[in-house]
């Protein structure tokens, strides 16, 4: 998914002066066979050669074990995430990673956007393994009305056994922490009526909620279980112990938001959102003909800075203030054959994006949020899931046919605000105070 990060890159940021960098290990480059084969060593010595190299730069890796990919062999032994199986094999990868890497690396995400993979890859079909039914898209084989909560329910699972791998066996030691990272959807509701402000909530609980619950409360959020019944599967009592605040922070990837309409009492059209199973919403970036903000190249990012405080503070009262890390926020640009490299390299409106959400942020911040950094996505231009090169959220440029990365403008504004960011914080902790620090 991402472009090669090489040792010029880490130069980069050091230039950029960040103190942490996110990065996602291959499952299948470890473990190629998962728990069936053995150990890929040139992948181990791969991370730890990029891990080190961080770490000589004064920057924290921020690791994520699980980014929509899991080894071809377990899929084709028993369904991949459709199985049970798929938590012992999570739990022995990650034991695989902790045991190597985890003297150096004390920030671990289990998954990334375990809401956006079961949806895509289940219900959709956009996403491998591409299975869904009827409506939803036109797949060989699924069933877009069950298995997206069986694949969420085995992701839940894989995350509580691997937390609780680190938490008994590693994270005395070792020192570092363990969370999950999360898409995060503003959801404004329509209108005023009790019925969309309904709406917006059944929004968050089947986007979002749907994994931060059980995983923090051990139940499936109310309005899932009264909606689905029995498609919505049970933990056990053994799970749900498990279960219990299974993270030490929450990361959030917030991009964009959308309005919320009622369709439960009231009738809709064909729409994102308006079946029972996804919650019976409407979900639309239009109020009476008007986008929810500026639309961007990417048909489902519109500019509303006000969703990132929004977002912020839902996740502050919902979950009791726990630690959190905007793990991603970003601004896109199209890229093709008509589009100069000059334009791209001037991108003004990555960085008014950028400022506005990060004042945002801040805000929230300021309010009581226990936001403990930010990581923009992305540092360089890559390969996109469903857009390949033609969409770019690089701070620098990356000519794919020579791999030579540029400087955008957004690189300059980025420096200057770590910069002068880290400086007030120095000043404030001084007066026993504290506020966010780039990442």
């Amino acid at each position: 998914m991402f472009t090669l990060v090489k040792q010029e890159d880490v130069e980069l940021m050091a230039d950029l002066g960040l103190n942490s960098y996110r990065f996602s290990i291959s499952w299948a480059r470890i473990l190629p066979k998962g728990r069936y084969g053995v150990v890929n060593l040139a992948g181990i010595r791969f991370y730890n050669q990029l891990i080190d190299t961080l770490l000589a730069k004064g920057i924290q890796p921020f690791v994520t074990l699980s980014h929509y990919d899991i080894p071809q062999e377990l899929e084709d032994r028993y369904g991949g995430l459709l199985s049970s199986e798929i938590q012992k094999d999570f739990e022995y990868y990650a034991n695989i990673c902790f045991k190597y890497f985890g003297d150096r690396v004390k920030y671990w995400v289990t998954f990334n956007e375990p809401n956006v993979n079961t949806i895509f890859g289940y219900r959709t079909g956009e996403y491998p393994p591409n299975r869904c039914s009827g409506l939803f898209g036109n797949c060989s084989k699924g069933d877009s009305e069950k298995e997206p909560f069986i694949a969420a329910h085995n992701v839940i699972l894989a995350h509580a056994a691997a937390v609780n791998l680190y938490r008994t066996k590693y994270q005395e030691k070792q020192g570092g922490i363990i969370g999950i990272v999360v898409s995060a959807v503003w959801y404004e509701p329509i209108s005023n009526s009790p019925f969309d402000k309904f709406a917006a909530e059944r929004a968050q609980s089947f986007f979002m909620n749907w994994f931060l619950d059980p995983i923090m409360y051990g139940e499936y959020p109310a309005e899932m279980r009264k909606i689905l019944g029995p498609i919505l599967p049970r933990f056990s009592k053994n799970e749900k112990r498990i279960l219990n605040k299974a993270l030490d922070f929450i990361g959030i990837n917030h991009y964009t938001s959308f309005y919320a309409q009622d369709c439960m009492f009231t009738r809709c059209k064909s729409g994102p959102g308006v079946t029972w199973t996804e919650g019976a919403y409407l979900r639309t970036p239009y109020k009476e003909g008007i986008l929810i903000g500026e639309p961007t190249a990417m048909d489902w990012l519109y500019i509303h800075p006000q969703g990132m405080e929004k977002m912020v503070t839902y996740v502050k009262d919902r979950y009791n203030n726990t630690p959190m890390f905007i793990t991603e926020n970003g601004f896109v640009q199209e890229s093709n054959s008509s589009t100069s490299v000059a334009e791209l390299l001037n991108d003004s409106k990555r960085v008014e994006y950028m400022a506005s959400y990060l004042d945002l942020l801040l805000s929230s911040i300021k309010k009581g949020a226990d936001v403990r950094g930010y990581f923009a996505w992305s540092l360089l231009d890559n390969f996109e899931w469903l857009y390949g090169y033609t969409r770019r959220f690089g701070l620098y440029h990356v000519d794919y046919n020579t791999l030579k990365r540029s400087p955008k403008l957004s690189v300059a504004w980025y420096r200057n605000f770590i910069a002068k960011r880290r400086t007030q914080t120095i000043m404030k902790r001084g007066r026993g105070e504290d506020v966010l620090q780039s990442t």
